[in-house]
């Protein structure tokens, strides 16, 4: 027992306390539609450290995240100014996301191609190991998450017009490109971090999962941010204790389980109401005071 704490515990506290950010900006990102653009600013940070790699720096100097975060600010901005003023345009912005993922992804294929240990290094990005997370990586980290989560909270107001009501946010009189690369550049830096710490796909699933399944359970905002918390903090309990049971990856473990949470609540959704009739758009919720 006090073998499997030791083994277990960093993995727990990183687990319990950093997708608190994720599930929020995933109420967000659900609502813009934009669903894979977390992907496509891990890859372009990732490409970033790959240009680093080939500068020839180590993988673990400082320097690694400060080319990491120079990219993915260059990520937030394009993201930023391709973001129709509303829905129905030629082109939607989910594609664009999507190539710009494509192309940063095989970038850094080309780039580490020329490092001797390229293979090992994309392949932590996408999986993590969050059983080497150090007590520094996780307080870096959540120091981080806590000051973009206040400011989050002092101006909510805009985030959520942006998010909730985008089509409505210029004509209240909000600079919806200022405020629209301030999101996007925030939310940059959390999945930079976290992928430092978890891997891309562990992020997309923190991001994503519980988001999607607050919203088939609730419709208010405050219950789909306590609901989305509960359904990261059980796959990650449940997660982190198969891992370790069974002797497999934690990160790819934690995100199993999500699916699995995922695949329940959308069948018990199925069963406890009726769908929401075609047409009709989810209130915009409120921020309060």
């Amino acid at each position: 027992m006090i073998e499997a704490l030791q083994v277990m515990l960093r993995p727990l506290v990183a687990c319990l306390l950093l997708p608190g950010i994720l599930v929020y900006y995933g109420l967000h990102i659900v609502r813009r539609e934009v669903i894979f653009v977390d992907l496509a600013l891990a890859q372009v940070a990732t490409l970033g450290t790959c240009v680093c790699l080939l500068l020839g720096h180590d993988v673990g100097d400082p320097e690694n995240e400060i080319w990491s975060i120079g990219f993915t600010l260059v990520g937030a901005l394009v993201f930023t100014l391709t973001r129709p003023r509303k829905h129905g345009g030629r082109v939607p912005q989910e594609a664009l996301i999507g190539i710009v993922y494509v192309v940063a992804a095989a970038a850094s294929i080309l780039l580490l191609s020329k490092s001797p240990h390229g293979k090992e290094e994309l392949q932590h990005t996408l999986v993590g190991d969050l059983l080497t997370v150090s007590w520094t990586d996780i307080w870096k980290t959540g120091v981080l998450y806590v000051i973009i989560a206040v400011v989050h909270f002092v101006f909510r107001r805009q985030f959520i017009k942006l998010s909730f009501d985008h089509e409505h946010a210029a004509t209240s009189g909000l600079s919806v490109r200022w405020w629209d690369f301030l999101f996007y550049a925030l939310f940059g830096l959390i999945v930079t971090r976290f992928v430092l710490v978890g891997g891309v796909l562990l992020v997309f699933s923190y991001l994503i999962v519980p988001a999607v399944c607050a919203n088939y359970l609730a419709r208010s905002l405050p219950a789909q941010l306590a609901l989305g918390w509960a359904t990261a903090v059980l796959a990650s309990l449940l997660g982190l204790y198969g891992s370790y049971q069974a002797d497999v990856p934690t990160g790819a473990a934690i995100v199993c389980v999500l699916g699995g949470v995922l695949l329940v609540v959308g069948l018990l959704s199925k069963l406890r109401r009726k769908p929401i009739e075609a047409g009709e758009a989810p209130a915009v919720p409120e921020a309060r005071e």
